[in-house]
């Protein structure tokens, strides 16, 4: 493995994001994510779930009396939010909101223990029961999202008071496991300190950080298997035991570097798959790189929702097996959809690859920003397919699944790692090299960067996702030779121009990216033009709910019907032969959306309560149907909403 190919991502701090829709999403999650999360923290929210996060640190701290509240990862709630702020004013200098930050660090920092420990539940409720139960108590993982906020408020301000404390708590750690005879054999049971360490490496370069990553991945899965011996020492059973869904579950039943499947809770498969890549970049590892490799495959090939869900079954809310895709009953936790951005980006970082990008863009302009209202203020931890009101409430298979968002939730892991994430979307975007700039989503925005010795400025401007075309304008004191790599989504289906100054470049994609290898100059643009045609898609066959189904789609954006604009019993619509689709903007919707519209049909009533009855040709009538972005859907109240529609 070539280290000298790896790509870094472009730090939120250097980006100034100005395209429409992302500069909206960012300003929405300033000014109002942000605020309201802040508030539920405090459990200031009526008509809700408390939070208890702060409270706990409160009482951590000593300076509250009370008991612990919440979920054993509460304290993760506050570190995520933390880290969208720092995402925030690396956008936008806040001088009020930093303070309130800080002030919530210092909190945070006065519950640290003399050894550097701090986790709220273990405090209050006995350090003497800390580190007997990894594998459901999330001492780690609230570690992983600590150490992700700190060194992003510390790339934002400067500000090094939480990174050091952050350093502390893993000295700790690296104190109580590792190989060393006398260490501790265990792992996360949930994952993401894995990728934390990573990039807390990256700012410290300090080999314990990365030792202490590769342990947690190697160990993983090696027998005796650690938390068949925990639970043996605690007394407990594990409630996936003796289930197909097992040690699996937990990504524990053989090594990583063995695992042919992504298998188990889907939000800490792609958490830990993003830490395997991590590791495997930093070390060179070739082994880690192909089991990546191979579990990216799986996921995006047999196991990923057109929407860029993941995770299908509510039971674990995990993998299941190839092709297991429905649609009413599907888990596709918000989360899992984030994670799946963390986890291509990370092999893009490895290998410009156009599978890997094309999973990051589906999964982000359909499957996370599903899981926000577009007010900011109502969130889904759900994301399914398909909804019928009646059945969410009366049917117990699908209670799990809401068909409206709700204002928070007592297991809160989605709303603040929503907005972590839109907060540091150009880091999605570009990734940089010495000698080369790859532009994997087409967000609008201007940075700089210097390759091979040089400074140059790029400018890109777009209307994307509604419009088709995206310019880049360099800005450079000197001639400057470098690559400059765009990737042109499988969308497209080869149907683009690409041109320099105006001339078309007639260059074939390899693996998905075009590579622009030139002497670049002053004033330098390139415009990608990929025409948006409604496309009709069908499922591989073998996913059984969608056989004699099709849906809609329009550049990276999944289309779906809802009960709004096409009454009830969308089962009974269908697309007819047709196929006039209409895609127009409309700037009143949402803030501007386009919206499709097509000639379908639909089934019509028989006319008559028998339940069953002799067959006979079924009569259908022509009907206008309407279609929305599937992530808009359930922000105009309660009703049906269906993304696959009949032939």
């Amino acid at each position: 493995m070539d280290k000298k190919n790896f790509s870094v991502p472009l730090s939120p701090r250097k980006i100034r994001i100005t395209d429409p829709f992302w500069a909206n999403y960012m300003e929405l999650v300033r000014t109002e994510v942000i605020p309201y999360q802040w508030e539920a923290l405090n459990d200031r929210l009526p008509d809700t779930d408390p939070s208890y996060c702060l409270r706990n640190f409160r009482v951590a701290s000593g300076m509250e009396k009370g008991e612990f509240g919440g979920c054993v990862f509460q304290d993760s709630d506050v570190y995520k939010w933390l880290e969208a702020v720092a995402y925030s004013l690396m956008a936008h200098p806040d001088a009020e909101l930093e303070k309130l930050a800080d002030e919530t660090i210092d909190l945070i920092c006065s519950a640290q223990q003399p050894d550097g420990y701090l986790d709220t539940y273990y405090i209050i409720n006995g350090l003497d029961k800390r580190w007997t139960n990894l594998r459901d108590n999330h001492e780690l993982y609230c570690l992983g999202h600590m150490t992700e906020s700190a060194v992003a408020y510390y790339d934002a301000t400067g500000k090094d008071k939480f990174l050091n404390t952050v350093i502390r708590y893993v000295d700790h750690v690296d104190s109580i496991f590792g190989p060393e005879p006398e260490k501790k054999k265990g792992y996360p049971g949930h994952e993401i300190l894995e990728m934390a360490l990573m990039r807390l490496y990256g700012i410290t370069h300090d080999e314990k950080h990365l030792k202490l990553a590769k342990y947690f991945v190697d160990q993983r899965g090696q027998q005796p298997l650690y938390f068949e011996e925990e639970a043996k020492l605690n007394g407990e059973k594990d409630y996936f035991a003796n289930s197909w869904l097992d040690k699996r579950y937990h990504q524990a039943d053989v090594p990583v570097r063995e695992q042919q499947y992504a298998e188990g809770h889907a939000v800490r498969a792609v958490y830990l798959y993003s830490g395997m890549a991590s590791v495997a970049q930093a070390s060179g590892d070739e082994t880690l790189l192909e089991a990546c490799q191979r579990l990216f495959e799986d996921i995006a090939r047999r196991q990923m929702y057109i929407t860029g869900g993941i995770g299908s079954s509510a039971y674990g809310e995990a993998f299941t097996y190839d092709y297991d895709l429905p649609n009413d009953t599907a888990y596709t936790e918000t989360c899992a959809s984030i994670g799946l951005m963390f986890f291509a980006r990370r092999m893009l970082e490895i290998c410009p690859r156009g599978e890997y990008g094309d999973v990051m863009e589906r999964a982000l302009y359909n499957g996370v920003i599903s899981g926000m209202d577009q007010d900011g203020k109502r969130f889904f931890y759900v994301n399914p397919l398909e909804v019928v009101p009646e059945a969410c409430e009366k049917n117990r298979s699908r209670a799990h699944v809401k068909p409206v968002r709700r204002k928070w939730f007592g297991c809160a892991c989605c709303p603040p790692n929503l907005a972590r994430l839109l907060t540091s979307v150009g880091s999605y975007a570009y990734t940089l090299k010495d000698d080369s700039v790859l532009m994997h989503l087409f967000v609008g925005g201007e940075f700089s960067h210097t390759v091979n010795g040089k400074d140059v400025s790029f400018s890109v401007k777009t209307n994307y996702p509604w419009e088709e075309t995206v310019s880049v304008s360099m800005a450079m004191a000197e001639d400057t030779c470098f690559t400059y790599g765009v990737r042109i989504p499988g969308w497209c289906r080869g149907n683009y121009t690409l041109q320099v100054n105006g001339e078309t470049v007639a260059c074939q994609p390899e693996e998905g990216y075009v590579m622009l290898s030139r002497t670049w100059k002053d004033g330098d643009v390139i415009t990608l033009t990929m025409p948006m045609d409604v496309q009709v898609l069908s499922a591989n066959p073998k996913v059984r709910e969608d056989i004699g189904k099709v849906a809609i789609s329009r550049g990276p954006v999944v289309y779906c019907m809802e009960e709004a604009d096409n009454g009830k019993d969308l089962h009974m619509l269908r697309l007819g032969s047709k196929r006039d689709f209409q895609a127009s903007f409309d700037p009143n919707f949402f803030g501007g959306m386009t919206t499709i519209t097509v000639t379908g049909e639909k089934l019509t009533d028989c006319g008559c309560d028998i339940l069953y009855r002799p067959d006979a040709e079924p009569v259908y009538e022509e009907k206008t149907l309407k279609w929305i972005p599937y992530y808009a859907w359930a922000n105009r109240g309660v009703g049906e909403m269906s993304v696959w529609i009949r032939r």
